[in-house]
């Protein structure tokens, strides 16, 4: 056997040991029996403030956690990464999404090209548009300025810079932004309904610029457009593509088109041109302190010791869930309304780069990957889910977000969310024993056969496993560092299960079955199908 191998192998052995260990043991109690708990599992990075005391492992298991992270060459893979080396095996590419945000003068090289001074070109070709349409000299065909905008794209040309406006919009935007990627017709109806043509931008993000959701949408908006404009409305087309010619065969002009480049994946992309749309919307400087954010977590992630780097430390707290405890399901909890879409970013980012049951190199997986992830925004959670995270049968850890300062609204209603945040944590992890319930019961003069009856309704097990990320202030610099943190920690997973996480073939099977029911829904000859599969395409055609 390979020796590497040999010690991986081993380093899983002891994790799995470390995890039955656990399961013997209270999370609670750790505190006691570890007074430099808080200090070893608290630490600040790019501005955000992680609290990993409340996961199951002790500081000997950490060490444990770590020593896997060691056998399985992370600090090796992490420099792969940087150096812009072929880490996406499938496909031959790098991922190098962190040239994307990195400060001007950066050296990175992309297989060994360099790409940073096409990547600041990129950046300042937006800035000027931005800055344009901000400012009105760019006006539309018919000579007025924009007040909105459509982003029309899916995946990862949707998720991020949906995410990104929602974040960060203002109460009172100067510019509307609205998105359409279900090609369900309903979406874009609703993002068209009320806009005014002549001041509304049609901004097409697609990699390939075949993507079939987006170009169906992108050519029900262009007749929209063309029906009140004429030709002329193709002026108002922009597009993000790694196929200009594609782009501009579409109608889009030349010097509307922004590049995307094919070492960027797709859900790692909105640090690039992708991000258009927000950086018209919310203003280029707004655009360039997301970037800083996120360069600032690149930096740490890049430099700081395995012990105490933050994607690291939230790796292997998911992994000492996911594999040693054998927990599936991870719920994450944004208690900030504007970051309601999180979860649904990390869904994409998380399983798809990471859902995988073959290894990089096409074997089969040594150990379960990605763990399925839902949430809601806190408060909302709680009157939907929470009851199954305190007292269901499943253990499902839980990652906590809270901001600091309010955004928006009343102050004295940002204290109120802020309690909510940490008592949910802290009741996930003490509960409330059963024999503290029945005393509360007598003491309200309830009955024995009443005690009785309520008291197991009304006990909490506790030693539910939780992660508490802080922010000052929900400000771009702070998002763009939460969103890479989140970026680091899937590679790191990804270097422990040995996976690729920048490809996803697991997407395009559907995609090209529904290529060919499509042709059979429109009158195209009957194709070879499974009896159920065939009984629906005929009712449809009925």
């Amino acid at each position: 056997m390979d020796l590497r191998v040999s010690e991986i192998d081993a380093a899983w052995g002891r994790l799995d040991a470390a995890a039955g260990a656990a399961r013997a043991r209270r999370i609670e109690s750790l505190f006691a029996q570890e007074p430099d708990r808080l200090a070893r599992l608290t630490l600040s990075a790019a501005g955000l403030d992680l609290d990993l005391s409340k996961q199951p492992w002790s500081l000997a298991d950490l060490d444990v956690a770590l020593g896997l992270a060691r056998a399985a060459g992370v600090e090796a893979a992490r420099a792969r990464l940087f150096a812009g080396q072929i880490v996406n095996l499938s496909e031959g590419r790098p991922a190098l999404h962190m040239a994307l945000r990195a400060p001007a003068g950066a050296d990175f090289k992309a297989a060994g090209q360099p790409v940073s001074p096409e990547v600041e070109a990129t950046r300042a070709q937006m800035r000027a548009f931005a800055d344009e349409v901000r400012s009105g000299a760019r006006k539309g065909a018919s000579g007025q300025p924009f007040r909105a905008i459509v982003h029309i794209g899916i995946g990862g040309s949707d998720l991020g810079p949906r995410l990104i406006w929602e974040a960060l919009k203002p109460l009172d935007p100067k510019i509307e932004l609205r998105f359409a990627a279900n090609v369900d017709p309903a979406e874009l109806a609703q993002a068209l309904t009320g806009l005014d043509p002549a001041e509304t931008l049609v901004v097409v993000v697609s990699k390939t610029f075949t993507t079939l959701e987006t170009l169906t949408n992108a050519e029900v908006a262009r007749a929209w457009l063309r029906a009140a404009l004429g030709s002329a409305a193709d002026a108002q087309l922009v597009a993000v593509s790694a196929a200009p010619d594609k782009a501009q065969a579409f109608g889009v002009p030349p010097d509307q088109v922004f590049a995307f480049w094919d070492w960027v994946g797709g859900r790692y992309s909105l640090w690039s041109a992708v991000g258009l749309s927000c950086a018209v919307a919310l203003g280029y400087e707004t655009f360039e302190r997301l970037l800083a954010g996120a360069a600032a977590m690149d930096r740490h992630f890049e430099t700081a010791p395995l012990a105490t780097n933050a994607p690291v430390l939230l790796a292997l707290a998911h992994v000492f869930n996911r594999n040693g405890l054998g927990r599936p399901i991870r719920a994450v909890v944004p208690y900030a309304q504007r970051l309601r879409l999180f979860a649904a970013f990390l869904q994409q980012l998380e399983m798809e780069s990471n859902g995988k049951r073959v290894d990089a190199h096409g074997g089969p997986v040594a150990h379960p990957t990605a763990a399925s992830v839902f949430g809601d925004a806190g408060t909302n959670g709680q009157h939907a889910f929470f009851q199954l995270l305190h007292q269901g049968t499943d253990i499902v850890p839980v990652d906590l977000l809270a901001v600091r300062q309010p955004t928006d609204g009343d102050p004295a209603g940002q204290k109120k969310l802020l309690a909510n945040a940490i008592a949910q944590a802290e009741a996930l992890m003490v509960g409330r024993p059963e024999a503290e319930v029945r005393a509360e019961l007598d003491a309200k003069g309830l009955s024995t056969a009443e005690i009785d009856a309520l008291a197991p309704q009304r006990t909490f097990l506790g030693d539910r496993p939780s992660s508490f990320i802080l922010l000052d202030a929900l400000d771009p610099e702070r998002l763009g560092a939460l969103i890479a943190l989140y970026e680091h920690k899937v590679f790191v997973e990804g270097v422990l299960w040995g996976i690729d996480s920048f490809d996803q073939w697991g997407v395009e099977l559907g995609k090209t079955l529904a290529a060919r029911v499509l042709g059979e829904l429109e009158g195209g000859a009957a194709g070879a199908h499974d009896p159920s599969t065939a009984a629906l395409i005929a009712r449809l055609r009925a």
